[in-house]
């Protein structure tokens, strides 16, 4: 290029090169209930719990297969927020899984409401819905 820049340059000035999605972070209503559900329920592992006293707020750091994935975090009387119908804004967090409905019979084994499979009109892929304890919509997507 005339002005010195070379063209990956350029195209890494335009298009970031995200790497992967880093985490997702949640907010809970009942820090113990949620943390109950995402590490005994879902099976994520604690990598790091922080209790935060100057903002009266738990923050639990969560891996799923040794990946970081989740920033559980608590604060006193978070505002509700809608789901559906449709909300704007973050949709629902999915979860790939080997064999959905083994992973169903799971959930339902710990007393989790689980909506019926669909297949997925685009790719043919089976995939559901179930909650989080404050109503966060979680998708199961067979691979």
């Amino acid at each position: 290029m005339a002005d010195g820049r070379s063209a990956e340059n350029t195209l890494r000035i335009y298009n970031m090169l995200f790497n992967k999605i880093h985490h997702i972070a949640i907010i809970c209503s009942d820090y113990e209930k949620s943390k109950h559900f995402y590490v005994n329920v879902l099976g994520l592992e604690v990598i790091k719990e922080t209790y935060r006293a100057a903002r009266e707020s738990y923050k639990l750091d969560l891996a799923l297969n040794g990946n970081y994935i989740i920033e559980l975090f608590s604060f006193p009387n978070p505002p509700k927020r809608p789901s559906r119908p449709e909300a704007q804004g973050l949709r629902h967090l999915a979860f790939e899984v080997d064999d959905i409905e083994v992973v169903i019979s799971n959930l339902k084994e710990k007393d989790i409401a689980v909506e019926p499979i669909r297949t997925d009109e685009l790719t043919g892929k089976r995939f559901t819905f179930f909650s989080d304890p404050d109503d966060l919509p979680l998708e199961l997507y067979e691979k």
